[in-house]
């Protein structure tokens, strides 16, 4: 099967299924699939996720980070629509030729995520097959008059992000050696799903999702579902994780290019209409988080970024596409990524929009 845009492949898979009628969320609309349990009072939280491609690619060498992350992708879902988790199923697809002590690496990985996240194992699935692959089912809830989606931001409102972000994708960078095949230092890469600081969000929050795909790509989603577009307005350096920055100097790579991977840091992207925003500031205090600012959203569909001397203007949806476009060859992606989808200059950045 040739590339297509995976959000047209999700409707063609998704078009021969009937919703449920205690769906709360359509197809796109939500990290996790909402679904209100018939008390009326819980929705069910549920979300899937496999790791086959990151285990090929050699991203995930480590046999213990691959079943550490099998967990935290999931869980990641779980904390974007503001979810209480409750447990986790693990489907395991071993090589029959698998050593034993990557096996017990693996299952440490997924044990210890498990007890970071509050995700208990409740079961799953073992199978053989010619390459190790893993997927798994978290499940959370969330009381029904306070669900969160992707769905809901308006221009005005602020833009936040749970952390800093670029480390996932300087972390890809590193591991596949982009960058006309220059080395760079490894980057230390474990993430931990910001479960807490999602259930602060539900009441707060106009729109959520996490960064798992990257930066750009959660905002080329959050952009078309909600009709709206987003200017950063916080220089890069104070939103960009300062391992990114640097991973991305020893590149010779310029920083935005640390949100444009497809492999992103499981942070959230968020929106908070003014007017909410000091009970996101008492609510982050409560539990010692503190979100970074980045922006507004805007009534015009279109992406810009306030780098250090320059206002550069995003097409999100390529960036988005463009793994994918060059048949997931990095060092083809780095080139475009450079060439014909850089970001065009607006204006000059001198602590106010010029554009």
């Amino acid at each position: 099967m040739t590339h297509v845009d995976e959000r047209v492949l999700i409707d063609r898979l998704a078009a021969g299924f009937a919703r449920s009628p205690r769906q709360l969320n359509a197809v796109h609309e939500s990290d996790a699939e909402l679904v209100r349990l018939p008390d009326g009072d819980t929705v069910l939280a549920v979300t899937t996720d496999a790791i086959v491609e990151e285990i090929t690619a050699g991203l995930y060498r480590d046999p213990y980070l691959a079943g550490w992350m099998i967990v935290a992708v999931n869980a990641s879902d779980l904390a974007a629509v503001g979810a209480a988790p409750v447990g986790i199923v693990v489907s395991e697809s071993l090589p029959p030729d698998f050593p034993d002590a990557a096996l017990d690496d693996l299952q440490r990985g997924i044990r210890d995520a498990a007890e970071r996240h509050g995700l208990p194992v409740l079961g799953g699935d073992t199978n053989q097959a010619g390459t190790l692959a893993l997927s798994a089912t978290a499940i959370g809830t969330v009381p029904a008059d306070r669900v969160l989606t992707r769905r809901g931001a308006k221009p005005g409102d602020r833009v936040f992000a749970s952390g800093p972000v670029g480390i996932g994708t300087a972390f890809a960078f590193a591991t596949l050696m982009c960058g006309d095949g220059a080395r760079v230092n490894a980057v230390p890469f474990q993430p931990v799903a910001r479960l807490k600081e999602g259930r602060c969000l539900p009441g707060i929050a106009s729109a959520c999702m996490d960064t798992s795909d990257g930066v750009i790509a959660t905002l080329d989603e959050l952009m078309r579902l909600n009709g709206v577009g987003v200017r950063w307005e916080r220089p890069l350096i104070e939103a960009v994780h300062p391992t990114a920055l640097a991973t991305a100097r020893r590149a010779g790579l310029p920083a935005w290019t640390m949100l444009a991977g497809p492999h992103g840091e499981f942070e959230l992207v968020f929106t908070v209409p003014d007017a909410r925003c000091a009970a996101l500031d008492a609510a982050a205090a409560a539990i010692g988080w503190a979100p970074i600012e980045l922006g507004v959203v805007m009534e015009e569909p279109v992406c810009s970024l306030r780098d250090a001397t320059e206002w550069l203007e995003i097409d999100t949806t390529r960036i988005r596409n463009l793994f994918g476009d060059v048949a997931c060859d990095p060092d083809r992606f780095l080139g475009e990524l450079l060439g014909g989808s850089a970001p065009r200059v607006v204006g000059r950045s001198s602590g106010v929009a010029t554009t």
